[in-house]
């Protein structure tokens, strides 16, 4: 009943939503002689406002036309070369005319494949991650694919279909890619790259660097592990799953809606975002354009958010939060125990922030401990000084200080001689996809 509510009170909203747009672009204007004035300015912001804070944020696109290499400006376009109803893969094509003109004949970039969380935001939230990587790998990201969007006839979608997803997408970009899970998908990564192992997949990952997880949450758990844990299950399927309302594609299918995941965000810093509405007002009567441009960037791409499937939501919260499966050694996939130590030659990078609130120091450390069986010299563990959680794959000290050192360590771990030749094979199926 709550979403149903939700819509409600979304096209309830709508008249006053488009008069406040149509009356803030009748006033903008440099003919309205009130236009300097502070009570004019005070009006346009507070349309402004109103109309962003009662809108719909739609999924965001990418925005990332071009990269940098070598102080040349290289155009990008990103495509989709991978899909199935619950997701897709993106690969960030760089023009092939503009590398050759800077890159020495014969030259091959590693290929890094970004899993992006499905817990309430689009990949889209790690448009930094792949700028940073943009000018010298062959960068694709897993686009999970809005539960609300996706027809009840297309079946379920639980972490055990998750996991599938990503071993095909693996299998897609080739043997000797390297892997970069941000956050969630940090358990499913280590399970998928645990079973492609253990059947020597050839298609197997040369390395594999987990940010931000919860691979073991009982290491310094923060809010949400204690939350998670102390609530029955029940309480979660009383509370935070409901049903996607009529006309949405997905009508019928039961899920955790976005605006619940949102409202949680919001709830852990409710402070610094009432703080933020309050200098966006007044940025916008200042005229400080700059400002007030930021603060759209930031929260067009905050406040849109997906829905996920019930039974995904669900069995992630048992296994990973409840039950602690993984560092049990009681995870299975398909009916099948997943086995880290299966792991030998693929290697490990583990990234954590001093100060993230969300997923505590050590929980993304206890990866090393479950694949003990990686060789020393193949593992890596670093912790980023004076970051929270979104720190670990965004913002300055991600560019200057995290991506560096994760570039090293996937280039350390790169089989050169055979990455032509698979990039080649990968170029003949993305023809074939498109």
């Amino acid at each position: 009943m709550l979403y149903q509510i939700y819509e409600l009170n979304h096209i309830a909203l709508m008249p006053m939503r488009k008069l406040a747009k149509c009356q803030m672009e009748m006033l903008d204007t440099s003919y309205n002689p009130f236009a300097n004035t502070l009570l004019h300015k005070g009006i346009v912001a507070a349309y402004e406002v109103f109309e962003n804070t009662t809108r719909r944020y739609d999924k965001p696109e990418w925005k990332l036309p071009y990269t940098n290499i070598n102080g040349i400006p290289v155009p990008v376009e990103d495509r989709v070369v991978w899909s199935k109803p619950f997701g897709n893969l993106v690969h960030f094509k760089r023009a092939d005319g503009h590398l050759d003109l800077i890159r020495k004949s014969g030259h091959v970039d590693p290929r890094v494949l970004i899993v992006a969380p499905m817990s309430g935001h689009y990949a889209t939230l790690l448009r930094g991650t792949v700028e940073a990587f943009l000018p010298d790998h062959e960068v694709f990201i897993t686009d999970w694919v809005d539960a609300r969007n996706v027809p009840l006839s297309e079946g379920k979608f639980d972490l055990n279909d998750y996991i599938d997803y990503l071993i095909e997408m693996i299998e897609f970009v080739g043997p000797g890619a390297h892997l970069l899970a941000v956050c969630q998908p940090g358990p499913a990564v280590l399970a998928a790259v645990s079973i492609m192992a253990e059947d020597e997949n050839p298609n197997r990952p040369a390395s594999f660097t987990i940010m931000g997880s919860p691979i073991d949450p009982r290491k310094s758990p923060t809010m949400p592990n204690k939350v998670a844990e102390e609530k029955p299950m029940s309480w979660f399927r009383r509370h935070v799953i409901h049903t996607v309302p009529y006309p949405n594609k997905g009508f019928l299918r039961k899920v955790y809606p976005g605006f619940l995941q949102l409202a949680g965000f919001v709830s852990l810093n409710r402070e610094r975002h009432l703080s933020a509405g309050k200098e966006y007002f007044k940025n916008l009567v200042k005229g400080d354009n700059d400002s007030a441009e930021k603060h759209r960037e930031f929260y067009d791409e905050y406040l849109a958010v997906m829905d996920m499937t019930a039974e995904f939501y669900l069995q992630t919260i048992e296994w990973v939060f409840k039950e602690f499966k993984l560092p049990k050694g009681e995870f299975e996939h398909r009916g099948r125990l997943v086995k880290p130590e299966r792991i030998t030659d693929v290697a490990l990078m583990t990234v954590e922030g001093e100060n993230d609130d969300i997923s505590g120091i050590g929980q993304t450390q206890a990866a090393h401990d479950l694949c003990k069986n990686i060789p020393s010299e193949m593992q890596e563990d670093y912790i980023q000084p004076g970051v929270g959680h979104y720190g670990v794959f965004s913002g300055r000290r991600f560019r200057e200080e995290v991506a560096p050192r994760v570039k090293d360590f996937m280039r350390s771990n790169t089989v050169w001689a055979r990455e032509k030749e698979v990039q080649k094979e990968l170029t003949r199926k993305m023809w074939k996809h498109a």
